[in-house]
């Protein structure tokens, strides 16, 4: 599930390509921001996907060994536990996940040796051995070599991180928050009966983060002038192109926070937009941001503007 840290950093990626645009088309932007938050779930239902072909994957395996000039008793007897698994039956006909994989268009036909190459990697493993002989087919039991399918293999398999990245530009960023869902869905699944599961939410609030994210973007961008000259104030010592466009767009982002997000505490918007520093700007802008916003939030509360509402955020 996208936290609010990582919805702010898909409004500051939105930003930025407003402002390196010659086009200022706003709507045009924020449908963009709602569709590289739509882009994660896309790619959690992908995941999905790619755990049901790869149990499907075995009856093609098991066909293609009986085929053999010379097939053994062992290929003609093939074990097709995984094909049956009940977390893939659960998943594989639970109603919601089959909506998305219609609303997405999702098969992997296009590349039919993904699902060969997992299983290959699958069958070598002393783990898979001991799934097909364990007699324990509880649901706790069957999701734990699916888990492992994930963790072992598609996470780490360098062709299956490739397809990913040249079919979603954000996987790179994203990948972390689709760990999380999988993990969620694995927790979510505990009935055979497949309708009895819930997928994976993209948000914990999705309506309430919506309304948040949409919000940040347009006010941002409107008191862009405003908030470039409380900006620009704090840095007359600083030349205007040595600082990062990344940076001025955090600090704007916060300021738009402090004045215009009463339920939002200070605190957690000035650490916010630090870490996020951390990770998407240069390896000393942290302090550099840290260090203009405590001026800018001082000249704002001694002129009124930061007011805080509920409880515990009023200081």
């Amino acid at each position: 599930m996208l936290n609010r840290r990582q919805l702010r950093v898909k409004v500051l990626q939105s930003l930025y390509a407003y402002n390196v645009s010659h086009n200022r088309e706003v709507r045009g932007f924020e449908k963009k921001l709602l569709d590289s938050v739509d882009d994660v779930y896309e790619m959690y239902v992908w995941l999905l996907a790619l755990l049901v072909e790869t149990a499907d994957y075995v009856l093609i395996d098991a066909d293609e060994r009986a085929n053999k000039y010379l097939p053994t008793e062992e290929d003609l007897n093939t074990n097709l536990k995984l094909n049956t698994n009940k977390f893939i039956v659960a998943l594989r006909d639970n109603a919601e996940y089959q909506t998305a994989v219609k609303k997405y268009k999702t098969s992997w036909s296009f590349d039919p040796e993904v699902g060969k190459t997992i299983f290959n990697l699958l069958k070598e493993a002393p783990e898979y051995q001991a799934y097909l002989s364990n007699q324990d087919e509880s649901m706790r039991a069957e999701k734990d070599i699916i888990k492992y399918i994930f963790k072992k293999i598609i996470r780490v398999t360098p062709s299956i991180e490739q397809l990913f990245e040249e079919k979603f530009i954000n996987w790179p960023v994203d990948k972390e928050v689709l760990e999380a869902m999988l993990a969620k869905t694995f927790s979510n699944f505990q009935s055979e009966v497949p309708n009895d599961n819930k997928l994976a939410q993209i948000s914990p609030a999705w309506v309430e983060d919506r309304d948040f994210i949409v919000n940040l973007f347009h006010k941002t961008i409107a008191f862009d002038e405003e908030y470039q000259g409380l900006i620009s104030e704090k840095t007359k010592n600083w030349e205007a192109e040595r600082i990062a466009l990344i940076d001025i767009l955090l600090m704007k982002m916060a300021i738009t926070e402090l004045v215009h997000f009463p339920s939002i505490p200070v605190k957690v918007t000035m650490n916010e937009y630090i870490e996020i520093a951390k990770e998407f700007s240069t390896p000393k802008s942290n302090f550099f941001i840290n260090g203009i916003l405590d001026k800018i939030l001082s000249e704002l509360k001694a002129a009124g503007k930061v007011r805080k509402t509920g409880r515990g955020l009023i200081e």
